[in-house]
């Protein structure tokens, strides 16, 4: 039943429904005051003055129709008035809300419901404001999750395209002996073994991507030593760094026994990523130059790795770390990369409870810091 016609029969029910019970009970005492004894009558003083009123012509009668008719006036006024005010108290919000839920309905949710009362319609239509709001910024974050998703696959294409176009190149002319001599033949191999780990390194990309997406990145957190940890690592950098003729600096002034609580594999990923940016975009002019320092700074251990390539622009700097942002299309089309390492590097670093922030000048190059807590004894009892 609607609200209107359930407010109607209220009307009729509060006005309607108190005369006639008064009604029955005036005929109803005084039929009983007519049937009753002379000796009853007397008995009781009210009841004999009653007796008496009534035995004036036309007194009671007259006495009930007034009062009835002047209770119905009253309950009419103000039945009249309480019908209204409840009514236009709700029937504005129920047609703001019918006509919210077919906006909703059609995918439409550019409109406000929000209202500024206390009462319970008002609590109603701000909570349909907040399910609106919530739907809208749902509906935005998918939107931007399939555009980052298409823009992953297209970069994922495009860098996959590159490689898989030199293997088969370099395969075709080994088959068709081009490569007539066992150091063209040594060139080619290697060749396809670099395009082929170019390959791999995207599909893993692409796997941690998928992982970060879900909170689901396999961490296995261990107590590392600091200097033998990065010992390692530059060695393993410095021959890839020498086989593309880029020289690596490197210093650590951190004291030899200072340990953090790390991934070793996701440590590696971070600083992989970051010098691998730094190489594509180096400059043709200058001898390429990549720098790696580590420094004590308090309950955190700060690393810097820095390069003298192109550098990026002053504006672009806020989003280096976004998914798939893109400071030079063209550029980075050409130097490849699938837009995401960078913000890997962030979430890992994150996740270890440190942060990552840059510098950089155009055609002067680029500084990466990033910092990653102590181990501390104290605090591993504190936490056990």
């Amino acid at each position: 039943m609607k609200l209107k016609n359930r407010l109607i029969i209220s009307f009729f029910i509060i006005t309607l429904v108190p005369v006639a019970l008064f009604c029955s009970l005036m005929l109803g005492m005084k039929k009983l005051v007519l049937e009753a004894t002379e000796e009853q009558i007397i008995s009781s003083e009210i009841m004999h003055s009653f007796k008496a009123y009534m035995d004036e012509a036309g007194k009671f009668d007259e006495l009930v129709t007034n009062f009835c008719i002047s209770e119905f006036v009253i309950l009419l006024v103000t039945a009249i008035i309480m019908v209204v005010w409840i009514y236009r108290g709700i029937a504005p919000q129920l047609k703001m809300l019918k006509v919210a839920a077919n906006n909703i309905k059609e995918g439409n949710l550019d409109f406000s419901v929000a209202s500024q009362g206390t009462d319970e319609m008002s609590e109603l239509c701000n909570a349909f404001e907040d399910m609106r709001v919530r739907l809208k910024n749902n509906a935005k974050d998918r939107l931007e999750d399939e555009a980052e998703q298409r823009a992953l696959i297209s970069n994922i294409a495009h860098d996959l395209k590159t490689p898989i176009t030199a293997i088969k190149g370099y395969a075709e002319g080994m088959l068709d002996g081009v490569a007539d001599t066992p150091e063209k033949q040594e060139k080619y191999i290697r060749t396809i073994y670099n395009k082929a780990n170019e390959m791999n390194t995207l599909i893993n990309e692409l796997t941690l991507y998928s992982n970060i997406d879900t909170n689901k990145i396999p961490y296995n957190f261990q107590k590392l030593n600091l200097r033998a940890y990065f010992e390692d690592c530059i060695e393993e950098l410095g021959m890839d760094l020498e086989n593309q003729h880029i020289r690596l600096d490197y210093a650590n002034f951190v004291d030899p026994d200072v340990l953090i609580i790390a991934d070793p594999e996701q440590l590696g990923r971070i600083i992989h990523n970051i010098v691998s940016n730094s190489v594509k975009y180096m400059r043709a002019d200058v001898a390429s130059r990549v720098g790696i320092v580590i420094k004590d700074v308090g309950d955190f251990v700060q690393v810097e790795i820095s390069d003298n390539g192109k550098g990026i622009a002053t504006q672009d700097l806020p989003y280096v770390f976004d998914r798939f942002y893109r400071a030079d299309t063209s550029r980075n089309s050409a130097a490849g990369g699938s837009g995401i390492g960078l913000s890997i590097v962030k979430k890992i670093i994150e996740d270890h409870g440190g942060k990552i922030w840059v510098t950089s000048k155009e055609n002067e190059g680029t500084t990466m810091y990033f910092v990653i807590r102590k181990f501390i004894e104290n605090e591993e009892v504190v936490n056990e």
